[in-house]
């Protein structure tokens, strides 16, 4: 009966050939002398990633770069000034500015209805423009639902807001005497 742990083909797996080395890199004088893992890898360091190398699904312990969100790209070429390259955010911002100026000056559910309509308007922005600059804060989904229940939430609002509700919810009036008493 063989040892189980002597052999390394032994667990019913072939044994593995060992991977061919050219000839060591000759050392110039003051170069410190590298053990033969780090000569294979002295060439490709600079690279950033090893060649040949199965890529792990593990994060990496030190972060390399930064990713963008798949959204961030420029809404129009680099020769454009930068604010038409973002048109969906300055529209959006243009629109809720709106509606905070029409809130202040005395009609809060036009106002309210404004940013909730400009809010349901970047969602939409973000579903269908390929790029929306800075619009583009997480992914393309994650940015349509923040948008869109916040256009939702604060048009409901605006729609329900006292005196003469807009829309009329039955159960609404019975909750806020619960909740508030």
């Amino acid at each position: 009966m063989r040892a189980e742990h002597d052999e390394p083909g032994a667990a019913g797996r072939p044994a593995e050939p060992e991977p061919q080395r050219g000839p060591e890199p000759e050392r110039t004088p003051g170069q410190p002398e590298r053990t033969p893992g780090q000569a294979e890898r002295a060439p490709e360091q600079g690279q950033g990633a090893r060649a040949g190398a199965a890529k792990s699904r593990r994060f990496p312990s030190v972060t390399e770069g930064t990713v963008r969100p798949e959204g961030s790209g420029r809404a129009v070429p680099g020769a454009v000034s930068t604010p038409a390259r973002q048109w969906p955010m300055l529209s959006v911002l243009a629109a809720t500015a709106a509606g905070l100026l029409t809130t202040a000056t005395g009609h809060p559910r036009v106002g309210c209805l404004m940013i909730g309509i400009a809010l349901i308007a970047a969602a939409a922005l973000r579903r269908f423009l390929p790029s929306v600059g800075m619009l583009a804060v997480r992914s393309r989904f994650t940015d349509m639902i923040t948008y869109g229940l916040l256009g939702v939430a604060i048009t409901l609002l605006a729609l329900v807001m006292e005196p003469n509700p807009t829309l009329d919810i039955p159960f609404l009036e019975s909750a806020v005497r619960f909740t508030v008493r």
